[in-house]
């Protein structure tokens, strides 16, 4: 009876299979940028930080002129036109070289300087130009954009010695960011090693380093720069120099980052997985560099992505006072030695065009920071 009964239940009202979800594995890197995305201020600094390396990168191939070249000083920006001197559409698109006209002016008598409709000159892409070398490797004489006839194009004009500061810019951001990477480089390492390895001994060893920490962090940065820098002699090596400014600043910056993981670290040490790898024998070094580590990388990384503007910055500001970088090398702390006086800010008010690009450094690896660290630990 039950067979029947059973037999009679229409094929219809029997429960379909559902169908089987799909769970995708994903990993924490995807997660992340995942998160990332989500940000556009993170996204946009992450586009822009990586204009900027480009910048670096390939600097000699952007630069319309040599850097090094000298020419007529303080000469304007030079605008890029489309209409020939009568007015009348053009193209390819121009710009026309500033001269020196015959009127005086009345209050300087200087001769009075106006651009030469007469000599316009033709821009193109990837014409010739000063020969260089690509990437320090492979050379090369053709650059991004130009003059079609070689001569020299000042699209942000030139500084007191007639050197073109476009051309200076993108040469200098070799030096800033390289400064700041090797300085931001040298304090992870150094932070991050002396932090993990403070919070996880604890203990009388762990006071006797933060006491030494605390005496790092009490100094007074900038007359301590300042008085360091001047102990070296003026005709020292610029590479001497330099060498000494990337080691004054790492000493002086590890011992916030040590602090900071010091304080993860106490967190993680008491952890009951870090608690088993003790309980089974597992060494002390492996549960630093293998346990603790990967859990305090996520705090590492936003603080690397914000401690590289503060580098720019204090490169900047030391490269103004001259405590920097010495010439022959470009950085944009010594770009900016020239707007020290007032009347040049006044007179020739684009030489303040590397304050720009420290602006935009600045913002974009806080907004890559920003971002990576709600994306990291939303929570």
């Amino acid at each position: 009876m039950t067979m029947e009964a059973h037999s009679t239940i229409p094929v219809a009202t029997q429960p379909k299979e559902q169908p089987k979800e799909k769970h995708h594995n994903e990993s924490y890197s995807a997660l992340v940028w995942r998160r990332l995305k989500r940000s556009w201020t993170g996204l946009l600094g992450l586009i822009l930080v990586s204009l900027l390396v480009l910048m670096a990168l390939f600097a000699d191939f952007l630069s319309p002129v040599d850097p090094k070249a000298t020419g007529v000083g303080f000469v304007p920006p030079q605008a890029i036109s489309f209409y020939d001197k009568d007015g009348n559409f053009v193209f390819p698109p121009r710009s026309y070289p500033v001269r020196e006209t015959e009127e005086l002016d009345p209050i300087t008598f200087q001769p009075v300087v106006g651009p030469d409709y007469d000599n316009p000159q033709i821009l193109g892409f990837f014409v010739k130009g000063a020969p260089y070398r690509l990437l320090g490797l492979i050379p090369a004489e053709r650059h991004l954009v130009g003059a079609i006839d070689g001569t020299a194009v000042h699209f942000l004009g030139t500084d007191k010695f007639g050197r073109d500061v476009l051309s200076r810019i993108l040469h200098g951001s070799r030096i800033s960011l390289m400064i700041a990477l090797i300085v931001v480089f040298i304090v992870t390492v150094v932070g991050t090693t002396v932090g993990m390895v403070s919070g996880y001994f604890g203990g009388r060893f762990d006071a006797w380093v933060q006491r030494f920490v605390e005496l790092v962090l009490a100094f007074p940065q900038l007359p301590l720069y300042l008085a360091l820098a001047s102990l070296i002699p003026v005709t020292a090596p610029t590479s001497v120099f330099l060498a000494f400014v990337i080691i004054v600043m790492s000493a002086l910056g590890w011992a916030q980052m040590s602090r900071e993981v010091r304080g993860k670290t106490l967190a993680l040490a008491r952890i009951d997985y870090v608690r088993a790898a003790i309980a089974i024998g597992a060494t002390d070094r492996r549960i630093i560099f293998q346990h603790i580590f990967p859990n305090v990388m996520s705090h590492v990384i936003v603080a690397v992505t914000l401690s590289i503007p503060q580098v720019v910055l204090l490169e900047s500001f030391l490269g103004f006072l001259g405590f920097a970088v010495k010439p022959p090398l470009i950085s944009w702390g010594l770009m900016l030695q020239d707007t020290a006086n007032y009347s040049a800010i006044g007179s020739y008010p684009w030489i303040l065009s590397p304050v720009a690009f420290v602006l935009v450094t600045v913002f974009a690896f806080n907004a890559l920071g920003d971002g990576l660290r709600d994306a990291i630990d939303p929570y």
